[in-house]
């Protein structure tokens, strides 16, 4: 149901263009001649062949029909490709360099969008989808994780966030309500563990990037801000001073008053440094769906793997909250957007069919068939209307959501784990926060260095 290894594609197509000029800016377009907009022919599409993927062959298929009768002389062949991360990045990086096997619509991680951008293989498409009906329903947060510096080269199509699950019987039983604050949060942890010493009070790790990066967001910080904005946060996602240059900002007082709340909770009452330091966030899901934990931050996608285990019937879920009482800690918003390749021969068929398949009717419909959160605001509330397990995370995408840096290092720093780095040397006791941000600070500066 879930792309894999998202980032280890940029990571790879990265390490590619790097070594190879055919994967140099621009080169997409230019070779072979093959870019245009014809309105008849045949659409190429490439989408995720996801788990379970028979669901959502039949929402597409039902789109295809639909797209078909209002456009005579279309034929849409839609292929799906395999989600593993070598082979995606493969076949990607071979559409960038031969545009004759290149889609004309394409899915991908938005988190993959600065490496495609650099290789020069997806199109410009901030003025096409200025005439969409339906984009003044898209959230704005979510919008941003499409842009790179100014430019729109995707349509958000489906974004997945995390929130607090908690076990309700050991809430219930040490006489607490779900926490609203940090503080509460604390004071559930300690309790419960010291109620029962053998369960966690909650499931963090320190190999867990996105479950710790609320925390530094919560507290004004960031991981990296453009160059000339404050470095705790004003730059949010990016989004200002477009083409300036990034800088680190993980070591700014605001991150790391964050990284501390985080940090603190691999303390002896809450989940043990020794035990929890190399967790990541898929261990932290097993705990929890292990009757192992009372709270754990997750996605909305790990409902299944909770409903499969001992902590089934006995779980509820809030907005993980921030550190003033009532806030919501800002989520990280992956997901995945809907892409034109600049070497598209149908150029306007592929926004059209993109615009269809992100468009109120099929969002729902593809939430039905695969659980994916919608991108418009009003679908948002409606799925939640039909199934309350979603409004926590609902409620979360309303309350902001936050990315990473949209800049091609970002996969570099993943893969070099800078942050899971930091967060492990806090943890176990190897280095302060001061010192620890700060290694991790001039690692994401040389990597933007480096790009």
């Amino acid at each position: 149901m879930r792309p894999i290894g998202r980032t280890a594609v940029a990571a790879v197509l990265a390490a590619g263009c790097l070594a190879a000029t055919a994967c140099a800016p621009g080169t997409a377009s230019s070779a072979g001649g093959r870019a245009g907009d014809d309105r008849t022919g045949t659409l190429q599409v490439w989408l995720y062949n996801e788990a379970g993927n028979a669901a959502k062959e039949a929402v597409i298929a039902k789109a295809v029909s639909e797209f078909h009768s209002s456009h005579q002389g279309v034929t849409v062949n839609v292929s799906y490709i395999d989600t593993d991360a070598s082979a995606r990045a493969a076949k990607m990086k071979g559409a960038f360099n031969d545009p004759n096997s290149a889609p004309d619509l394409v899915e991908f991680g938005n988190t993959d969008l600065p490496g495609y951008v650099a290789a020069g293989g997806l199109a410009e498409i901030g003025a096409d989808l200025d005439a969409w009906k339906d984009k003044g329903d898209l959230d704005p947060a979510i919008a941003r994780t499409a842009v790179v510096d100014g430019r729109t080269y995707g349509l958000p199509w489906w974004v997945g966030v995390r929130a607090l699950y908690y076990r309700t019987d050991l809430f219930a039983e040490a006489g607490l309500t779900p926490p609203t604050s940090y503080a509460e949060l604390v004071t559930a942890t300690r309790k419960i563990h010291a109620a029962h010493p053998d369960t966690f009070g909650i499931a963090v790790g320190g190999k867990y990037t996105f479950g710790a990066l609320p925390f530094v967001w919560d507290a004004g910080g960031d991981i990296a801000a453009k160059d000339g904005a404050t470095k705790d946060g004003a730059a949010k996602d990016g989004a200002a001073k477009d083409g300036a240059a990034f800088k680190a900002a993980l070591d700014s007082p605001a991150s790391q008053a964050g990284i501390r709340r985080y940090t603190d909770l691999f303390g002896a009452d809450g989940c043990p440094a020794q035990q929890c330091a190399d967790l990541t966030g898929g261990k932290t899901v097993d705990l929890f769906a292990a009757g192992k934990s009372a709270m754990a931050i997750l996605l909305n996608s790990n409902r299944g793997k909770v409903e499969a285990g001992a902590a089934k019937g006995r779980y509820g879920v809030v907005p993980l909250p921030g550190e003033k009482p009532g806030s919501v800690a800002p989520a990280f918003a992956g997901g995945n957007n809907l892409g034109v390749m600049k070497a598209a021969r149908h150029r306007t068929l592929a926004v059209e069919f993109a615009e269809l398949l992100a468009s109120p009717a099929y969002q729902e419909q593809m939430y039905d068939a695969m659980g994916n959160l919608p991108t418009l605001r009003s679908v948002s509330g409606k799925v939640a209307a039909k199934d309350p397990f979603l409004k926590p995370f609902t409620d979360t995408i309303a309350a902001g959501t936050r990315f990473v840096p949209l800049h091609q290092a970002w996969a570099q720093i993943d893969a070099q784990a800078v942050i899971p780095t930091m967060l492990q040397q806090v943890v176990t006791g190897k280095a302060d926060v001061a010192k620890a941000s700060g290694d991790a600070a001039a690692q994401i500066d040389a990597a933007f260095a480096g790009h």
